[in-house]
């Protein structure tokens, strides 16, 4: 119960707006500075913002006041630019970028040129077990810092960024694509695998309930791999069963999250919470308000939000009924080739379709290149077929991605006015939110539509982020804090990226710092890899290291 009652704190602090501060000028280095931001209006991360100076020497923080003493080995006119800590991402989907073998990749320029420093893998249920690998870590070697007990990184980084272990990729190497429950000694070796991925660093465990095969899934099942990285102080991060009316629907599966979190006792955090489909339009209010009543309980929960009303999916994840998806894509195709199957099937894709709000509403972002760019509905058109057929169609070619309009304006605000719901992106390939989500959230929520002020922006997306998460020393800029910084232009600070160009970067962001080295120099990468994996420690005595 040890961290239960650490991420309450956390979560009350939060709540009551008493965020930890910076204090500035008071108890700091006075030493030689590698590196000094001058002149900025400075957001601390939970402080009010204040006209002053950022000094920096290795990877930390030196000083954060008015007027840094000292001097140093180069000093940047901030004047005019937010000086603010790096925007951390608590949803992402860049595990191909930090794993690959392209060291471009590993920049994750898209991230850097937004300001985000530090990221989330894993989520949905995606993450891996084998997190060693995934961090790239070599074998053990203690004194090693920020990452004594985990080894060191045999790879460069642009960004910092840490996993979960995830139900799919769990339930796949134990039962596969099938729709059963797990037998207990299946059960045993799941729990295993979260058990040995805590112990390796994982941040918690994530699930991903709306996609098969884990939507077989039981709660049971998920209550005992959940329990697994409680023991361990991980987070339970959940992609819900239900954002909509598929099947339990948005409330029943909000329920469920929280069940889980109180059967598990472990923190949950709501993935990209939303109302999503025209069934459920307006249900925001009601779902904020179940959340605070399980707060005033005991229970600490939170989540995070991106700013589109286009979330991003698979269209079979989409459309098709779960258990179409049962054994997997071969199984999926013979049912497509079932005359008396798809009798079945074909009423409840379009009644999925009417959910989303249309063939209209889904444009297909990844896929064959005849189908690219367009809208389902553009497509049925120019085959002259039925939006269903359509569908069949173009996923008995491939698995496709595409981009869902289902939220409302009025439902995507109520979300972000709340304390407890912080800046994600949910970054996947096609859909802008992987270039564009920090600039869009600051140009379009705080800039024009006044949904949120300034400093809620920054505080949201750097250091309740961080308490939220337990990310010690990032966050904030207070003296002997990780110099992860960005320095953007208020003026143009800005989304490029489209859904018809959704792989621009936004513009305006002036300078960005990571571990200490600038990452991003008066607006152009400098190709500065100095991001690191962040090992989440386990709780002491769990693990046989610790």
């Amino acid at each position: 119960m040890k961290y239960s009652i650490r991420y309450a704190a956390a979560t009350l602090a939060l709540l009551s707006a008493a965020a930890i501060p910076a204090s500035p000028g008071t108890a700091q280095q006075a030493a030689q500075a590698d590196l000094i931001l001058r002149g900025g209006t400075v957001y601390p991360g939970g402080a009010a913002p204040f006209t002053g100076d950022v000094a920096i020497r290795g990877d930390r923080i030196t000083y954060v006041g008015p007027k840094a003493p000292g001097g140093a080995a180069r000093i940047i006119d901030a004047t005019g630019l937010i000086v603010a800590p790096g925007f951390i991402d608590p949803h992402t989907h860049v595990n191909d970028a930090l794993t690959s073998t392209d060291p471009a990749s590993r920049l994750v320029l898209p991230f850097l040129t937004q300001g985000v420093t530090t990221a989330f893998i894993g989520v949905d249920g995606g993450g891996d077990p084998d997190v060693a690998h995934i961090f790239g870590l070599t074998k053990l070697e203690a004194g090693k810092g920020e990452l004594e007990g985990f080894g060191q990184s045999s790879r460069d980084y642009g960004i910092n960024f840490a996993t979960y272990v995830g139900l799919g990729t769990v339930r796949m190497k134990v039962i596969g694509p099938d729709d059963r429950a797990p037998t207990p000694a299946e059960l045993d070796k799941m729990v295993g695998l979260v058990d040995q991925a805590m112990c390796d660093g994982a941040l918690g465990f994530s699930t991903g309930l709306f996609y098969a095969p884990q939507s077989f899934a039981k709660r049971d099942e998920v209550v005992a791999l959940a329990r697994a990285a409680a023991v361990k102080g991980g987070v339970y991060d959940s992609h819900i069963r239900d954002e909509s009316s598929y099947t339990i629907g948005l409330k029943g599966a909000i329920d469920e999250a929280l069940a889980v979190g109180r059967d598990a006792k472990i923190p949950v955090h709501i993935a990209h919470i939303k109302a999503l489909g025209v069934d459920v339009h307006g249900e925001a209010p009601q779902i904020i308000a179940e959340i605070e009543a399980a707060q005033k309980a005991g229970q600490v929960v939170h989540a995070d939000q991106y700013p589109w009303s286009a979330s991003g999916t698979g269209l079979s994840a989409a459309l098709l009924p779960r258990w179409a998806q049962d054994g997997g894509r071969p199984e999926m195709l013979k049912r497509f080739a079932d005359a008396a199957t798809m009798a079945k099937m074909r009423p409840e894709i379009a009644d999925n379709l009417r959910r989303r709000g249309g063939p209209a509403s889904l444009l297909i972002t990844s896929g064959a290149p005849d189908v690219e760019g367009k809208t389902l509905e553009e497509v049925a058109k120019e085959r002259k077929v039925d939006p269903v057929d359509a569908a069949i169609a173009i996923l008995t070619q491939r698995e496709t991605g595409v981009a869902s309009f289902n939220q409302t304006e009025p439902d995507i605000a109520a979300f972000m006015k709340q304390p407890w719901v912080v800046t994600s992106s949910d970054a996947s390939r096609g859909h802008p939110r992987y270039y564009a989500s920090f600039a869009r959230k600051y140009a379009t929520y705080v800039k024009d539509k006044q949904v949120i002020n300034l400093q809620d922006f920054i505080d949201r997306s750097t250091s309740v982020t961080a308490q939220l998460f337990g990310l010690d020393g990032r966050g904030t800029l207070k003296a002997g804090a990780f110099a992860d910084i960005v320095a953007f232009d208020p003026a143009t600070f800005a989304p490029r990226a489209d859904f018809t160009h959704p792989t621009l970067f936004s513009t305006g962001m002036r300078f960005v710092v990571v571990n200490g080295q600038l990452a991003i120099e008066n607006g152009e990468p400098t190709g500065i890899a100095s991001g690191r994996p962040l090992p989440h420690r386990p709780a002491p005595g769990t693990c046989p290291s610790s």
